[in-house]
């Protein structure tokens, strides 16, 4: 199976960038990993080249896959050929978003009676 040409613009510390890096290496698949955060130039391409702000974006083979997870580009891939399926478990969560959009523990506040 032909590797396919992936560039995908990612956040350097971010779940869903993380989970789409646990797909590609899972399937041992070289990619060109663009700093979006870093690198205004990047963003600027991805913006252009999505036709939006939101990450990650991962472009296979020419098709933009935009605002996507880990889990959604595996699953594309597996449905258009472009990967096979492997029993290898992924390094990340695949789908799990950037630590600040995880939910927040909230405290419990006691007080005293009078």
């Amino acid at each position: 199976m032909e590797k396919p040409k992936i560039v995908a613009y990612l956040k350097p510390w971010c779940g869903w960038s993380n989970g789409v890096r646990a797909v590609m290496k899972k399937y041992e698949l070289p990619f060109e990993d663009r700093d979006i955060i870093n690198n205004a130039e990047n963003r600027a391409e991805m913006i252009e080249r999505s036709g939006q702000t939101l990450s990650p974006c991962v472009e296979i083979n020419g098709h933009m896959l935009a605002d996507v997870s880990g889990e959604e580009v595996e699953a594309w891939m597996l449905s258009k050929g472009v990967i096979a399926p492997n029993d290898r478990q992924p390094e990340a969560p695949l789908n799990q978003p950037c630590a600040h959009e995880l939910p927040q523990p909230t405290g419990i506040a006691f007080r005293r009676n009078p």
